[in-house]
């Protein structure tokens, strides 16, 4: 793939002073049946396909990009950006802009389902193919938008991590330390990723309080930042002086941006041995700040996430897979978690100094069923990355079964 080490490090440190995000899990598998609506099915030579995301150039958002760009030189076909900064208007514009430029299909990180209300109307009414990333529509909370998706021939799916077992888990990795009055910072209120971490976070509190009667921990009520790294820096601010014994701070996500301001505000405050911090959202420095302890852990490495969702609406606009009125399918992508220098440093190998998939294997998985593209999916891992790089398995293995 040519991705050297010194690139991906040079397009993530450069991005360190932008803003966005936080990354965003089986439903319905298919490949059904039933004709392709809109025109006839498009040639790999002219398709178009769009990204709406928050920032092509903060430290996650530049991953997408890295690895979107390199989907669309492998099969051939054009993108084209939109970055909305997870503002509301700018987000259902963004949809309009690149429908308006031609885009056959569009993967979109929104920030809240209710702008998949215009998302899915514009792309209904433009006969141009849909699907989400990092992101999923609550079947519970916005029920109405839910069924507009379901209902539509032209939204193809939703491609997201289990946010609340990432939270569970982030949360375990502190009470394992040792921790327990914890902080926590959040993003926007109703950020449907930022709600599934939340009640991950909550869980595991629970949990732990339940089988440890004598032993209780807490979580404070959540700061909420923004997607800055000055709105994360005030946060961890404001929790540490609201709370003296504060021994473990969560900032939630936003792309990066706010885990380092907050990171710099405990090391202002001289508590980086003080304060152990989790987080999502991979930085370019992680190996080093698990090394030095300014973090405890964090769950990442989910780049890979719009992969999928540009293969499944680069399949619907070929008309590859079809059918997509009546169904919604939800497609699940699994978040890696570290904890140590060590673990980040096999990680850095197979997602860093390499990207996880060469050319010839995105064709191989552009060319497989729904099914077969969700197992695959689901294998990946550091242990996966470095298998198939030494050859010891290959895609097709990982796409006979989930792991």
């Amino acid at each position: 793939m040519g991705i050297g080490k010194k690139v991906l490090s040079t397009i993530l440190c450069a991005s360190t002073a932008v803003t966005m995000l936080a990354g965003c899990g089986g439903g319905s598998s298919s490949t059904a049946s039933g004709s392709k609506a809109g025109s006839t099915p498009t040639t790999t030579d002219n398709i178009k396909i769009g990204v709406s995301i928050w920032s092509s150039t903060d430290v996650l958002g530049s991953q997408c990009k890295l690895i979107c760009d390199e989907a669309a030189k492998a099969l051939g076909v054009s993108v084209q950006y939109v970055d909305q900064g997870h503002v509301s208007e700018k987000v259902t514009a963004s949809v309009e802009q690149l429908a308006a430029a031609g885009c056959q299909g569009i993967i979109i990180c929104n920030s809240s389902d209710t702008e998949m209300t215009s998302a899915i109307k514009t792309c209904n009414d433009n006969k141009v193919y849909l699907s989400q990333f990092f992101r999923i529509i609550n079947k519970d909370n916005s029920a109405d938008i839910y069924k507009a998706a379901t209902d539509s021939p032209y939204y193809v799916a939703a491609v997201h991590e289990n946010e609340v077992e990432n939270g569970e888990k982030l949360v375990q990795i502190l009470l394992d330390k040792g921790d327990r009055d914890i902080g926590l910072i959040g993003w926007e209120q109703g950020d449907a990723t930022w709600l599934g971490r939340y009640e991950g976070y909550q869980n595991g509190v629970d949990a732990w309080n339940k089988a440890n009667p004598n032993d209780q921990a807490k979580l404070s009520e959540p700061q909420y930042a923004g997607t800055s790294s000055d709105g994360g820096a005030k946060a961890a601010n404001a929790l540490m002086s609201a709370d003296p014994n504060l021994d473990a701070i969560i900032p939630a996500g936003g792309g990066g941006d706010p885990l380092q301001g907050a990171i710099a505000a405990i090391e202002s405050a001289g508590k980086t041995k003080d304060i152990d911090v989790v987080s999502t959202d991979f930085l370019p420095d992680l190996g080093d700040r698990l090394a030095n302890g300014s973090m405890a852990g964090e769950s990442g490495g989910h780049y890979c996430d719009p992969l999928f969702s540009f293969l499944l609406t680069y399949n619907a606009v070929r008309g590859k897979y079809t059918g997509f009125e009546g169904q919604f399918n939800d497609f699940k992508f699994p978040y890696l978690f570290v904890s140590s220098a060590d673990d980040y440093a096999e990680y850095e190998k197979y997602f860093v100094d390499q990207l996880p998939y060469t050319d010839d294997e995105i064709k191989q998985m552009a060319d497989m069923s729904l099914e077969e593209l969700q197992n695959v999916a689901s294998n990946l891992s550091i242990e996966d990355a470095k298998a198939r790089a030494e050859g010891t398995k290959t895609i097709a293995d990982d796409a006979k079964s989930a792991s």
